[in-house]
């Protein structure tokens, strides 16, 4: 047993949140190597590297999963963001289970399976940050009401807008949590001071907790910072500094950007293809068209493969998928996909 002494560098965990509009995309954006998994479209307007927006709880998952198996791909992994992460793992539960909402199982019930659903998500994040890749999570912020057990009284705080069980939990699996919002002055327009006004309106960093909002850090930053990149630089090391020796990344083989395969049980038995099932491979890339062809599969099974695993649902035609997706899954992973697809061949009908 050998102890040691020292700070240990290492990829960062942050969680950035602040009110709609603000620049929280913008901010994430300056982290060294960035690369965007996009969950609400906000960076459709920003030139940055970025994975297939998710449709699906199974492909964000299977998106963070590429990262970590391909970390020389990325210096930082961007979710923007978790409340809308969080409504693909609500949209998840409901479907698999037959409800019509988050509400439907009584008792809280539905907040800890949500709760227990996110938590697989924060586990495959910290894998990534244990391959040297910081993470950053951006949310939205609301106001809700407060009051402290042991005060009378009630005040208004800014909070994470996220679930009862899930937001305690990606505050306490951070190193970071960054308040953005803006600093305004109330100001007297008369000698009385009776009559005030709103001035200011400067966007501001908040880094420790505050009776009004959650805030922390690990690296002594002032309370108050301005809302720009530079003001926490010196916390986001580069990769190559935080990537210990052991962790080391080989030059891999690039990895399709899906395993289709991975842990996704396939689900009931499939419904069977109509006879007048759609045969079209008109604008379908002519490399899956030869693979379709030469293993004699179906536009049909493929959907229906595609819907098992809950990217799309099975009447989507494959000429609407990602083309991202299409290279990298259907092609890139043609092996998977066909195996899935014998697999559906081999499943009897009642």
């Amino acid at each position: 047993m050998q102890i040691t002494r020292g700070i240990i560098p290492k990829a960062q965990k942050v969680v950035l949140y602040g009110p709609e509009g603000i620049g929280k995309s913008t901010f994430a954006a300056a982290f060294p190597g960035v690369v965007f998994i996009d969950t609400e479209g906000s960076t459709s307007g920003m030139d940055v590297a970025r994975l297939p927006d998710p449709q699906s709880w199974p492909q964000l998952l299977e998106e963070v999963r590429y990262i970590r198996d391909n970390p020389q791909n990325a210096g930082t992994l961007a979710l923007d963001t978790a409340d809308w992460a969080e409504k693909l793992a609500v949209r998840y539960l409901c479907d698999k289970s037959q409800k019509h909402g988050i509400e439907d199982w009584g008792y809280g019930k539905g907040y800890t399976y949500l709760s227990e659903t996110f938590g697989e998500l924060l586990h495959l994040l910290q894998e990534v940050v244990d391959r040297g890749v910081h993470v950053i999570v951006t949310a939205h912020a609301k106001i809700s009401k407060f009051e402290q057990p042991d005060e009378m009284g009630a005040y208004d705080r800014w909070e994470l807008k996220l679930t009862k069980l899930v937001a305690p939990m990606v505050k306490e699996w951070a190193d970071m949590v960054l308040f953005a919002n803006y600093k305004t002055l109330s100001v007297a327009v008369d000698d009385k001071g009776k009559k005030r006004k709103a001035q200011g309106g400067q966007r501001v960093l908040y880094t420790t907790h505050h009776p009004c909002w959650d805030g922390k850090n690990r690296h002594n930053l002032p309370d108050e910072l301005p809302f720009a990149f530079d003001s926490i630089a010196t916390a986001i090391q580069s990769r190559t500094q935080t990537l210990p020796a052991s962790a080391a990344v080989p030059p891999a083989v690039q990895e399709p950007l899906e395993t289709f395969l991975d842990e996704t049980p396939l689900p009931e038995p499939p419904v069977q293809e109509p006879p007048t099932g759609e045969r079209d491979l008109s604008g379908l890339p002519e490399a899956l068209v030869q693979l379709m062809r030469e293993n004699e599969v179906s536009p049909f099974e493929i959907q229906q493969v595609v819907s098992q695993k809950g990217y799309w649902p099975i009447d989507t035609p494959i000429r609407n998928y990602e083309p991202a997706f299409i290279d990298g899954v259907l092609i890139g992973a043609w092996k998977d996909v066909f195996n899935a697809v014998l697999c559906n061949r081999d499943l009897p009908f009642d």
